[in-house]
């Protein structure tokens, strides 16, 4: 069994960053940016990392799906199909992660994002300023479970990025406005999260302590980010997406080809 000993400087520092990184994740997803690396800087082991992160971004994500929720810029029932599919994705993809090689997978990160940033950059990632959500069809349905699927599978084999790639795809996908695409990627962000933190659990990959305290920072992070995207919207929420995508990808071509 791995013990972690960290002295009281290292514990403030990451408890800094869950909060800077709760904030960012509300708002525009990728606060697993900051959170893994702090973790394996301070010495945890890989999958520990990884399954630390899960109990602390839980936190955050529930705090800024249950803000949004109450808002009523998510609705549960409209999206079931992705909270489904997103679950299922995401079981598999953590049940994989002790034993599938993700070398190609890095090194295919980074085109993806780049690909994600230009389109965030000179594309639209709010087709409407309407709070209604779009039609719900059999297309629809399929969009929804090939997105939870893949971005599910994802969270639960990476992690960071993953409520980037939400926010990225939302656009794309489904016409609505940005606060309903935020509403529902910190949504699904908070099911692959806890689907993938479980089975963490059951492995043995977490860090309870470290984890609890991190998340309580991410989660009150997570609420005033959230709030401040539901206040200032779209003109709040986009360069704020934007920086991430660019600096997610950066960080990825550099680790992978680098």
């Amino acid at each position: 069994m791995f013990e972690l000993a960290l002295d009281p400087t290292t514990w403030a520092i990451l408890c800094g960053v869950a909060l800077l990184a709760g904030f960012i994740d509300a708002i525009a997803g990728g606060g697993g940016l900051l959170t893994v690396p702090a973790l394996l800087t301070a010495g945890l082991p890989p999958h520990l990392t990884l399954g630390t992160n899960k109990l602390a971004a839980s936190f955050g994500s529930l705090t800024a799906s249950i803000t949004y929720y109450k808002k009523q810029l998510f609705n549960p029932k409209f999206w079931l199909a992705s909270i489904l599919a997103t679950a299922i994705g995401a079981l598999l993809g953590t049940l994989l992660v002790d034993h599938l090689s993700i070398d190609f997978l890095n090194k295919l990160l980074p085109i993806i994002i780049i690909l994600v940033a230009c389109y965030s950059l000179f594309g639209n990632l709010s087709t409407t300023q309407s709070d209604a959500l779009p039609k719900l069809t059999p297309a629809l349905k399929v969009k929804q479970w090939l997105q939870g699927l893949s971005l599910g599978f994802f969270d639960g084999l990476a992690g960071p990025g993953a409520g980037t790639f939400w926010t990225a795809s939302n656009g794309m996908l489904y016409k609505m406005s940005l606060l309903l695409n935020c509403g529902l990627a910190r949504s699904m962000n908070f099911v692959s999260n806890f689907i993938s933190l479980i089975t963490f659990v059951v492995l043995g990959h977490v860090n309870f302590l470290l984890g609890i305290t991190m998340g309580f920072f991410i989660m009150l992070g997570a609420w005033f980010g959230a709030h401040s995207a539901i206040r200032f919207g779209s003109k709040f929420i986009r360069p704020v997406f934007n920086t991430m995508v660019i600096l997610l990808a950066l960080k990825l071509i550099y680790e992978a080809y680098f």
